[in-house]
């Protein structure tokens, strides 16, 4: 039967779902160390107000509780991912391979999210820790059971190299507008916190950017009918099976070992965004959102331009940029100063960067699977994908372990407190090794990926 053509507007609707995930996943990964860990001030409030809630001295090491249960929380997510890949690929459902995934997590993953800043708040500290454990692996469960089968309907309905750029751009988009809707957690927690109290605000907030999400990750799942579009042939492939037969993929490997080092260091930069905002340069929480709307803006206006240069210049050269650009972001981190106007200089030098690392990478892991498809007869899209989050959840795993512990508290004139110097460490950290990675992927070989792609195909046309 022919399939229905591939639009510009059934792309757009389907990055409506990458909206919805991201802003939860905003939530968590921006606001739940910030929140259960730190300590309050006058200008900051609300900074650790479930802290006292959950074990907060280290326990192993200089490992605090916090950093372990989100470490752990990240390898399960990072362990499922094949799983739930190899169950999508060789899925037959009516519906399709991937959007049945989609519809059926989309309202448990909203829920889960609430309950992580709700439920570990009894009067028992260490029934909070269990329960706060418990929920942060749901919490990844649900994400992966959603993220990974939408993942690998970008190489599916990305069909061309157009597609394939366009479709990463416009998830690109709707992921930093959700992850910038997330930092408004703090404003919209302030506007309510005199109806219903400072603790209470802040779950409010959350179960209202929740109730947002989860529509916008509804609507690709309710409207797009997959077998109408994508050809879907069951994968016959066992999971750990497949995901070996992924890491054996050479260009593959050169292009995770780089993802690795970077999402390693944006984890990093990510997790204390919050921190160096408020405690280097003394602003308040909610200028968070006005600068992240900065960035995200700025970065908007220059999707066009990455865009347009990606198939010019290529998509390798354009990413070793990008990785170069953000290094950069981080080393001024390390060194600011106090004053609103830092926090603006980091917002526009880091768009440069997050409008390439944004849009580029997952096209060349849609170009990789794509190739992967034509030699071997098999489409694997969906263990392509989870094999580059399983990879790189590792990477943000041990960026969660290794923030929380270097901003362990210390005890300073009999009060316990996070020096600055703490928080500037983990910025020169993230710089190095974004640098690194840098310098390994300029060992992906794209052109010989599309030269290849084109032989197959016997077209010009990739």
């Amino acid at each position: 039967m022919q399939k229905k053509p591939i639009t510009n507007k059934l792309l757009w609707i389907f990055a409506i779902g990458q909206f919805g995930w991201s802003l939860l996943s905003g939530i968590v990964a921006n606001w739940m160390v910030y929140y259960y860990t730190g300590t309050p001030d006058t200008q900051n409030p609300n900074t650790g107000i479930f802290a006292s809630g959950i074990t907060q001295n280290p326990i192993l090491f200089k490992l605090t509780l916090f950093g372990l249960v989100l470490a752990v929380g990240r390898i399960f997510d990072a362990i499922t991912d094949p799983l739930i890949a190899g169950w999508s690929d060789r899925s037959n459902y009516k519906g399709g391979r991937r959007i049945p995934f989609m519809k059926a997590v989309a309202i448990p993953f909203a829920f889960v999210t609430i309950g992580l800043f709700t439920l570990p708040q009894t009067g028992s500290v260490a029934v909070n820790d269990v329960v706060l454990f418990v929920l942060l692996l749901l919490f990844y469960l649900v994400m992966t059971i959603f993220c990974t089968p939408y993942n690998a309907l970008i190489a599916e309905l990305g069909d061309t190299q157009e597609h394939r750029i366009n479709v990463s751009t416009f998830i690109s988009f709707t992921f930093i507008a959700g992850q910038s809707i997330s930092f408004m957690l703090p404003n919209v927690a302030g506007m309510l916190e005199g109806a219903v109290g400072q603790a209470n605000s802040v779950r409010m907030a959350v179960a209202l950017m929740a109730t947002l999400a989860c529509i916008a990750m509804l609507i690709p799942s309710l409207y797009i009918k997959e077998r109408d579009y994508i050809e879907s042939k069951p994968s016959e492939t066992k999971a750990f099976s497949s995901l070996l037969k992924t890491f054996q993929n050479g260009q593959f490997r050169r292009f995770v070992y780089a993802d690795v080092i970077y999402f390693f260091a944006l984890t990093l930069f990510q997790t204390g965004l919050a921190f160096y905002e408020t405690k280097l340069m003394e602003i308040e929480d909610t200028w968070t959102f006005v600068l992240t709307a900065t960035m995200t803006f700025i970065s908007v206006l220059l999707y066009p331009v990455v865009n347009k240069l990606a198939p010019k210049l290529g998509k390798k050269k354009l990413i070793v940029t990008g990785f170069f650009a953000y290094a950069a972001v981080f080393l001024i981190t390390a060194l600011v100063g106090r004053g609103l106007y830092w926090g603006f200089i980091i917002a526009v030098c880091a768009a440069v960067p997050m409008a390439i690392l944004g849009i580029l990478p997952q096209a060349c892991v849609a170009d990789v699977a794509e190739l992967s498809r034509l030699e071997t007869g098999e489409d694997r899209s969906g263990m392509f994908f989870a094999a580059r989050t399983f990879a790189f959840k590792m990477g943000q795993a041990i960026a969660m372990v290794v923030f929380t512990s270097m901003t362990v508290a210390k005890l300073v004139n009999g009060e316990s407190v996070v020096l600055p110097a703490q928080y500037r460490a983990t910025a020169a950290v993230a710089f190095v090794t974004c640098l690194i990675g840098a310098l390994l992927f300029l060992l992906y070989n794209e052109k010989m990926i599309l030269d290849r792609i084109r032989e197959l195909r016997g077209t010009d046309e990739i």
